[in-house]
This record gives C-alpha cells, sequence and structure tokens, in this order.
C-alpha cells in the first residue's frame, strides 16, 4: 500500500469528500471544504494515520497530496 492509498481515504473522510475527488494532483484550491479549519484537521489526520509529529513550520507547505507525499518521502514512508 503506497502513501497516496493511505492518505486518499483519510483526506476524504476528513473533509467529507468523494474518494475519487482526491488525485494524487489534488492541492487544497481544489476543493472548497480544503479551508483553514480543514486544513489543521488534515494535519492532525496526516500525524495520526503516519504516526508522525509535525512541526507547525510544515503546515503552510503541506497543501497538497505531492507535497504530503514529498514530505512523506522524505521521512522514508512510501
Amino acid at each position: 500500500m503506497t502513501a497516496f492509498d493511505r492518505l486518499q481515504p483519510a483526506i476524504a473522510d476528513v473533509l467529507k469528500v468523494p474518494r475519487e475527488s482526491i488525485t494524487a494532483a489534488t492541492r487544497a484550491q481544489d476543493i472548497p471544504a480544503w479551508d483553514s479549519l480543514g486544513h489543521i484537521n488534515l494535519m492532525m489526520t496526516l500525524e495520526q494515520t503516519f504516526d508522525l509529529s509535525l512541526d507547525v513550520d510544515d503546515f503552510a507547505r503541506l497543501n497538497s497530496i505531492p507535497a504530503m507525499i514529498e514530505y512523506l518521502k522524505e521521512r522514508g514512508i512510501e
């Protein structure tokens, strides 16, 4: 199972959107529910799903699926 395979259902659940609307290229501006509160909830879900502790400075950087996947790769999660 890839990082995207784990991200997709988690993000869809948090943002309450169909799983199919989350692709490997999805960005925050593509989904209206991915607003500032949705982003905070996504960061908490990312921590829980991958057993990570995010630095607050990373929050702004992680505003797309490609950015999240890259961040996970940097931490050895693929």
